[in-house]
């Protein structure tokens, strides 16, 4: 699922919204004892730490959309130490498309996030998290978010499959989001 991007945020009883966390986008499949992470671009990320413990998840197969963080001791995702290395990442899973052999694609959003949460508590993986969201009221959480210098806010169709034409999933970004300064030139740099 792309992300379409909104200028403004918006409330709507049909939406669920969700922080944006600020990393690196992954899907992660997981199999036989072992996972890999997937960037947008097929790329395979090479966390090998997270990709162990989310390899350990109580499935036979599994495939879940998340992003991948390092978070600060408030919670808050810090691209640079992403970026860096400098600390062992944790992958904040925001769908779930296929268990244990049942392809989930079809079945509304909030079905998925259900079935989502509920694998999430069941592991006790403390590197995977849930994405908790909020119905109808974006306008709201992207006040809050913005106040305490986040990154944005997800707004997903709450009844949608998981399909990749860029309709269902828009993000509206914070445009005073501190980390975002001089981010073109740090990605630039690293080639």
């Amino acid at each position: 699922m792309r992300l379409k991007r909104v200028a403004k945020p918006f409330d709507n009883p049909d939406y669920i919204f969700e922080l944006k966390h600020d990393g690196f986008r992954a899907i992660a499949y997981i199999e036989n004892g072992e996972c890999k992470l997937v960037s947008r671009n097929l790329n395979q990320f090479k966390f090998v730490l997270l990709s162990q413990s989310l390899a350990k998840l109580p499935v036979k197969s599994a495939i879940l959309d998340g992003e991948v963080v390092c978070l600060d001791g408030k919670g808050v995702s810090q691209f640079n130490r992403l970026l860096g290395r400098r600390q062992v990442p944790v992958f904040y899973a925001f769908d779930l498309l296929w268990l244990n052999g049942e392809d989930l694609r079809r079945l509304p959003l909030i079905e998925r996030k259900e079935r989502l949460e509920k694998l999430v508590k069941k592991s006790k993986c403390r590197e995977l998290l849930y994405a908790h969201h909020i119905e109808k009221d974006g306008v709201a959480l992207f006040e809050a978010i913005c106040a305490k210098d986040l990154e944005g806010i997800v707004a997903k169709r709450k009844n949608g499959i998981y399909r990749n034409d860029g309709k269902e999933w828009m993000k509206i970004k914070n445009p005073h989001y501190s980390q975002a300064e001089g981010r073109q030139n740090l990605l630039r740099g690293r080639g």
